[in-house]
């Protein structure tokens, strides 16, 4: 398998997710703009996404896919069967009484996550709506890590696709429809979200069956019992148990930031979810192709024990991270209000927005090297089943996440939040990366100066032209003219892109030297 080629596939699927993404948050900017609504929204859409996170894309799948990898390597194809089968199995039946708890206790959780909202009661109301939402999803992380851990990674990267157009939809159909009976326009959202989660799920389910690998759900009591006896069910479990540690300190920071945004003033929470929509596309474009791509390869070198292997992985990943992701982050640094306001300046998104957004943006921008690192560092211990590290460092730097929130929020506002998780996810990758370094699982191969200081270079002729476009064009004075700001930005970045990989040529760096057999 050519590794290159897999995560560019990756990438330009989930590039159609995020540009289905931001039109998603376009729509809703449009609609609804950065309102009390908007924040009960996005509060009631972080509970079941901080618990996909959680559970589904984080401990879950962070045990899941290295024993399951190991599994098939070490076992072949039909103990590997069994094992999602019972995996399969006790999912649905833990998801089953999560969803119904959920659903009960909504008051709680949008208490804890924003007791601070105008909205209180609405977002309870979307909460409830959207829960069921991570039953879905949690499947869809079964289905996912089973399909790339056979290669099979386009389904997996294309299918969030279907929860954007879903929100489209709704925004577009189903909100006035509730307008015009009375009915709060913006719970279209959730019910949008609902159905993006039954599509999604449904469209894993054939690829797994192409590969024979759908895993057959036990309904009965003793099936559940079964299934929690298998081996492999109890070794997922047993690594769940420090991965959801891991995770859990992550989304403890985002429900912490989340509680303090809401406190902040009406419009903070959505300044940061509209920016946080832009910072995805690097990371996911970037650090989850890569993650995704990189984590059974590694998993498979560490089970066979060719350190070799392994260590080669992670170091043609650290440099695609450093090729992809610096530019990227100069580019959210230098050229944040022409991005904001290019993309979100319509309807009812005020000037006032985009300064916010701007902010909140840059502080974000600061530490993307370091949160598409992680994307990749954290993968080379999961394959090692060492979680342990990573929980540890993921807890100091919580803890020092909130006390840079002490020092910069009451200066910055909601952009002090925005700035801290920069920092600190920095502070993250550079400790992930100095323990490999101490264990010896990572020698970096020859060569890292010379292309360390060409990327610098190119990445110092990228900025300064996109310094000139930023002071050079009235971006928020373009007003109405949509076509001419969105194309302008378009020309902008095409350009400054097709720049920086021709000075890098011109310095003896190809992308194509990065295809490798995997």
């Amino acid at each position: 398998m050519n590794l290159l080629r897999a995560a560019s596939t990756v990438s330009l699927l989930t590039l159609a997710s995020r540009i289905t993404g931001l039109g998603r948050e376009l729509i809703i900017a449009a609609s609804f703009g950065a309102s009390a609504y908007t924040d009960a929204f996005n509060v009631a859409f972080r509970i079941p996404n901080l618990l996909r996170r959680l559970f589904a894309e984080g401990a879950f799948s962070q045990a899941f896919v290295p024993i399951l990898a190991a599994t098939r390597a070490t076992e072949g194809d039909e103990v590997t069967r069994r094992l999602v089968d019972a995996v399969g199995t006790v999912l649905v039946w833990a998801l089953a009484l999560t969803c119904v708890l959920g659903i009960i206790a909504s008051p709680v959780l949008v208490w804890l996550m924003a007791s601070g909202l105008e909205e209180y009661d609405a977002a309870v109301v979307m909460t409830r709506i959207m829960f069921p939402y991570i039953g879905f999803m949690s499947l869809v992380a079964l289905a996912a890590g089973v399909l790339q851990t056979w290669k099979r990674f386009a389904v997996p990267a294309v299918t969030p696709v279907l929860l954007n157009l879903s929100v489209m939809l709704a925004a577009w159909l189903l909100a006035p429809w509730f307008r015009q009976r009375g009915i709060e326009p913006i719970y279209a959202l959730a019910v949008g979200v609902m159905l993006g989660g039954v599509l999604q799920l449904a469209v894993q389910w054939p690829a797994l069956r192409a590969i024979d690998m759908s895993p057959r759900i036990g309904g009965s009591w003793r099936t559940l019992r079964t299934s929690l006896d298998h081996p492999g069910v109890g070794r997922i479990l047993k690594q769940m148990a420090p991965a959801l540690l891991g995770v859990s300190v992550a989304q403890l920071s985002l429900l912490i930031n989340t509680q303090i945004a809401s406190h902040v003033g009406v419009g903070a929470v959505s300044w940061l979810t509209y920016a946080d929509r832009l910072m995805e596309f690097p990371t996911a474009l970037l650090g989850v192709a890569l993650g995704v791509v990189l984590l059974p390869q590694l998993s498979a070198a560490q089970a066979s024990g060719d350190q070799a292997a392994y260590s080669s992985h992670l170091d043609w990943g650290l440099r695609l991270v450093l090729l992809l992701a610096l530019p990227c982050a100069v580019a959210l640094l230098v050229f944040p209000k022409a991005m904001v306001s290019g993309l979100y300046h319509y309807g009812q998104f005020s000037a006032l927005d985009v300064q916010q957004t701007v902010h909140a943006l840059m502080g974000y921008g600061i530490g993307l090297l370091g949160l598409i690192a992680i994307k990749v560092l954290a993968p080379a211990f999961y394959a090692r089943q060492d979680i342990r590290t990573p929980v540890k460092i993921a807890v100091v730097v919580l803890v020092l996440t909130q006390l840079m929130n002490l020092v910069f929020v009451p200066q910055l506002g909601h952009a002090g939040l925005a700035l801290s998780i920069g920092l600190g996810a920095l502070i993250n990758a550079g400790w992930l990366f100095a323990g490999l370094r101490r264990q010896g699982t990572y020698v970096p191969l020859a060569g890292w100066p010379g292309f360390s200081l060409r990327v610098l270079c190119a990445t110092a002729l990228l900025g300064a032209a996109l310094g000139a476009a930023s002071v050079g064009i009235d971006w928020v004075g373009l007003g109405s003219q949509r076509v001419l700001r969105v194309g302008l930005l378009a020309g902008c970045l095409v350009g400054v892109a097709l720049l920086y990989f021709l000075a890098l040529r011109l310095m003896g760096i190809r992308l194509q030297d990065f295809a490798r057999r995997g």
